[in-house]
């Protein structure tokens, strides 16, 4: 864990909670993990997730995200590999494996809306259903899915049926939970 005295007053997301906070600039936050490009914090106000566009308040720079859309031109519907690659940036920030290694997301279908315009329709899970951070994993996954090339429009749907259990995270999520 590093320790940093945080730049200016910083957005985030209390965590378990789900509820937007502002932490002050000069407090002292641990930084518990990183991932997927968001930093998950503790200090003397608890637990709390600070993302990316906000990692300057760190002193450090956002990282960019797999899939992120480039300034060259894109034409037709997105590689749906590139939206599987995009939600495997988004953590639940107590869990250190993606919500696909979780097996959290149920499917992704990209829609024609018009001409040269797709949208992208995601529904997904959550380890259990009072999950506070529901909400904001959820549009952490919509903004990762309208980044990649072609997407003009994404919604994420949490959703409860199947129940979500632990037969559903992937091998590779198993290995980094230490379950295998």
């Amino acid at each position: 864990m590093d320790e940093v005295t945080l730049q200016r007053d910083v957005a985030a997301i209390a965590v378990p909670y789900g509820e937007s906070v502002v932490i002050p600039k000069g407090t002292i936050v641990s930084v518990t993990h990183k991932l997927g490009g968001s930093y998950t914090v503790t200090w003397s106000g608890g637990m709390a997730q600070i993302r990316r566009e906000n990692a300057d308040a760190l002193g450090v720079a956002p990282e960019a995200t797999e899939g992120e859309k480039s300034s060259a031109d894109h034409s037709g519907p997105p590689d749906i590999d590139k939206l599987w690659e995009a939600l495997r940036g988004v953590f639940d920030p107590e869990i250190p494996v993606n919500i696909v290694d979780l097996g959290l997301v149920y499917s992704v279908e990209v829609t024609n809306l018009d001409d040269e315009k797709f949208g992208v329709d995601a529904a997904m899970t959550l380890t259990a259903p009072g999950c506070g951070m529901g909400p904001a994993i959820a549009q952490e996954a919509q903004m990762r899915l309208e980044q990649v090339p072609g997407v003009s429009h994404a919604e994420v749907r949490i959703v409860w049926e199947p129940p979500w259990n632990q037969d559903m995270i992937s091998e590779q999520g198993k290995m980094e939970l230490g379950l295998i």
